[in-house]
This record gives C-alpha cells, sequence and structure tokens, in this order.
C-alpha cells in the first residue's frame, strides 16, 4: 500500500468506521482515539496489508480495540445498568430515543453485529471479517438481538 492509497483509505472509511465506533460507545473523544489508533496501525503494517482489503482490516481493528476499551472500562469501574423498569416508567415521544435506549442494553457482541448490519449496511460475510466471527455466529447474535428488541418493547402501543 503506497501513501496515496493510505490517504485515500482515510477520506474513503474513516466517518463510517467512527459513526460505527460512536453508535456503540457514545463518547466522542474515545470513538476519535479508536480511529486513529486503527489508521495508525494500519499505517504501521501498510506494507503488509493489500489494497483490496483495507476496509476490513479497518473495521476490524476498530472493532477489536473498540472491544478492549469497553473491556478494559468495564473493569475499572462497575456502574449499574438502567433497570427495564426505569425505562418504561419514563414518558418517551420519540421512537429512535427508545431503540437507543434497548440498543444500549444489548451485550457488546450482538450490539456490534447489529450495528454493522443494520446501521452500516454489511453483509453477514462481511461483518464476520470485521469480527473475527464465523457467518453462523453472526446471523445468531443478530437474530438473538432482535428478538431482545421485539421482546422488550413488547406491543407498540406500548410506545404510541
Amino acid at each position: 500500500m503506497t501513501a496515496e492509497e493510505y490517504n485515500d483509505a482515510v477520506m474513503m472509511y474513516s466517518d463510517s468506521i467512527y459513526r460505527f465506533i460512536l453508535k456503540n460507545i457514545r463518547d466522542n473523544e474515545r470513538a476519535r482515539d479508536i480511529v486513529q489508533d486503527s489508521y495508525e496501525k494500519l499505517w504501521l503494517h501498510h506494507h503488509q496489508v493489500n489494497v483490496d482489503a483495507v476496509k476490513s482490516y479497518l473495521y476490524s481493528t476498530a472493532y477489536h480495540r473498540l472491544i478492549d476499551v469497553v473491556r478494559k472500562e468495564s473493569r475499572l469501574s462497575r456502574t449499574e445498568n438502567q433497570s427495564r423498569e426505569d425505562i418504561h416508567c419514563d414518558q418517551y415521544t420519540d421512537l429512535s430515543e427508545v431503540l437507543h435506549q434497548i440498543i444500549r442494553l444489548l451485550p457488546n457482541d450482538q450490539r456490534s453485529v447489529l450495528m454493522l448490519r443494520d446501521y452500516e449496511g454489511y453483509s453477514y460475510r462481511e461483518i464476520a471479517e470485521i469480527t473475527a466471527l464465523s457467518e453462523a455466529q453472526v446471523k445468531v447474535y443478530i437474530y438473538r438481538a432482535r428478538v431482545f428488541m421485539k421482546n422488550y418493547i413488547g406491543k407498540i402501543d406500548v410506545l404510541i
């Protein structure tokens, strides 16, 4: 990979990687740091990375860095998860806010693959390459996340 190809990769993928990370951790500074770390790792290994695999390499690197950051934070500080009852007691008028609340309750693996599939539009095969999971496991995680969301919301009448 040349410096020009590296710069092209920055222009083409940095925004989408940033959005993906931001949706998972909801912290602008940490999301920027993870994206920058991913590009730094790409630059350090640019001689070994094929130009056709840059997108997959960047998403995989960002995903694994995200997992590292989340695990480190969970070890450093244990926070209370907001209970399901607390969410249902609040009055919501925005369906997207309810969905964001539910997505925050998902386990990290399920949340990540769901975001890659539904928000970023990746295929199951691409998600499997990014996350280093099998394609079958990706499908299982997405299915479980959707079932959890469906059961959590219940009837749509509750939201309206």
